[in-house]
């Protein structure tokens, strides 16, 4: 998917950027939120992945690329390595980052998701002194960056994105009890409501903190402290009771040593 401007004439003092995101709701909201801080901006193009960002910047060569962390096809990282050299690079992103304090010295910028509006007015703040200035090096940043680098903590998921509607929900994974899989989607449960994103279990296991959520069956994973009993129904299987929630989740054999003392 690529999204591009209208054919406009512009000229040099107009500052340009592109969205990169593969949640269309997420890039219309920080397109929105872009038009209320920055007016004078002007968005040429919108990519659903790295790939087609790199792609995309090639053609229009905009001044400031708005990129998601982490997207199919490429993440978000791998595209800046090819961008950074180019471009101002600001980083929109669902996740804790062991290097935000290196983001907040200047080299380049992130937003976290939901984008906070005087978060977004500081950051267009900042590009806009810097956009008469050559792209930051920021390729140690980067290296910072990567997923699994040894002797750092990775970063986890905190919010997932849920379309409802017209409208794009940000679910904190603290308010999360489960999530449950079926072929096409997975349901979301918080204490009080239930939504379907299209994130496969799979995928979600890898980015959630394995100290937070554990894998109760092939189709579940819950939230450990919202567990509040296991205990085990008439044909003894082990059933999780989470607080504030009537439903009980089974615990399938090969997931039954998690709960050993039952």
């Amino acid at each position: 998917m690529v999204r591009i401007a209208e054919s406009m004439t512009i000229g040099s003092k107009i500052p340009t950027a592109i969205i990169v995101d593969d949640e269309s709701p997420m890039r219309d909201h920080l397109r929105s939120r872009l038009r209320e801080v920055w007016p004078e901006l002007i968005i040429l193009g919108e990519a659903g992945n790295g790939i087609e960002a790199v792609a995309l910047a090639g053609v229009h060569q905009p001044d400031i690329v708005f990129l998601d962390i982490r997207m199919p096809g490429q993440r978000g990282i791998e595209a800046a390595r090819l961008l950074c050299s180019q471009y101002h690079i600001v980083f929109v992103t669902a996740y804790d980052q062991y290097a935000m304090q290196a983001f907040d010295q200047g080299a380049i910028d992130y937003l976290l998701k939901p984008v906070d509006l005087d978060r977004l007015r500081r950051t267009c703040e900042r590009l806009r002194a810097r956009l008469n200035e050559s792209p930051d090096d920021i390729e140690r940043l980067l290296t910072r960056l990567s997923i699994g680098k040894e002797g750092k903590k990775p970063d986890y998921l905190r919010w997932v994105q849920a379309s409802v509607g017209t409208s794009l929900r940000m679910i904190s994974t603290r308010e999360i009890l489960f999530f449950q899989s079926n072929d096409k989607y997975t349901r979301v449960q918080t204490e009080q409501t239930e939504v379907l994103i299209r994130k496969s279990l799979k995928d979600l296991a890898e980015e959630l903190d394995p100290n937070e959520f554990w894998r109760i069956h092939r189709s579940t994973l819950v939230r450990v402290d919202g567990i509040v009993e296991v205990s085990r129904d008439a044909r003894g299987r082990q059933m999780v009771q989470l607080r504030n929630h009537p439903e009980r989740l089974e615990v399938s054999r090969n997931h039954s040593h998690l709960f050993q003392q039952m």
